[in-house]
């Protein structure tokens, strides 16, 4: 009797934890990103219209609740993307372009451009986003900011201007959806 309920407390801990369900999909509680422990801060659906495009998470060494404090944040953290449809590569950039481009004047997008062209080459390279497809985008201090699709890398961009760049597409003055923005702050 001891035994079988030893082995059923060592399964239980040997599950990977979940923190919460958003959309069906199980978001983790917590990640490693390099030797950084990482916490779940927050995560929500991304729609378009009617449709919900994808369930976004951000991870984070602490929990923070400010925006700005999160986008001038020089530690490693994750934004992770759990795709609930198809998206071509074309549109997924198009998208992370567009916001990009709403929180940044001329000058900033200009100072950006040699970084930019790299994502969309990456984004091409990546062809097509399905349904159940995970994108992490992992920044790491000295390193840039790696794209993986389900684990694998498929490049990485230099520079904490970059990322900066990239987290105000969820938490910045334009968010590409503000209840997003919301979720991922952990409101």
């Amino acid at each position: 009797m001891n035994r079988i309920f030893l082995a059923g407390l060592l399964c239980m801990f040997a599950l990977p934890v979940f923190a919460v369900e958003v959309a069906g999909v199980k978001i983790n509680d917590s990640v490693q990103v390099g030797t950084q422990a990482l916490v779940l801060n927050g995560a929500g659906v991304r729609n378009k219209w009617m449709f919900k495009v994808y369930v976004g998470a951000l991870y984070l060494p602490q929990k923070q609740a400010s925006a700005e404090a999160v986008i001038a944040d020089e530690h490693a953290h994750r934004v992770v993307l759990h795709m609930l449809r198809d998206l071509g590569s074309k549109k997924l950039y198009g998208a992370f372009s567009e916001a990009i481009e709403a929180n940044h004047t001329p000058a900033e997008l200009l100072a950006l451009e040699a970084e930019l062209k790299q994502m969309a080459q990456i984004f091409e390279s990546i062809g097509k986003a399905v349904q159940g497809d995970v994108i992490a985008l992992d920044y790491l201090p000295g390193n840039g900011t790696q794209i993986s699709v389900n684990g694998a890398p498929r490049g990485t961009i230099a520079g904490s201007a970059f990322n900066r760049a990239l987290l105000k597409i969820w938490l910045g003055g334009k968010p590409a959806q503000e209840s997003l923005k919301k979720e991922m702050l952990g409101g």
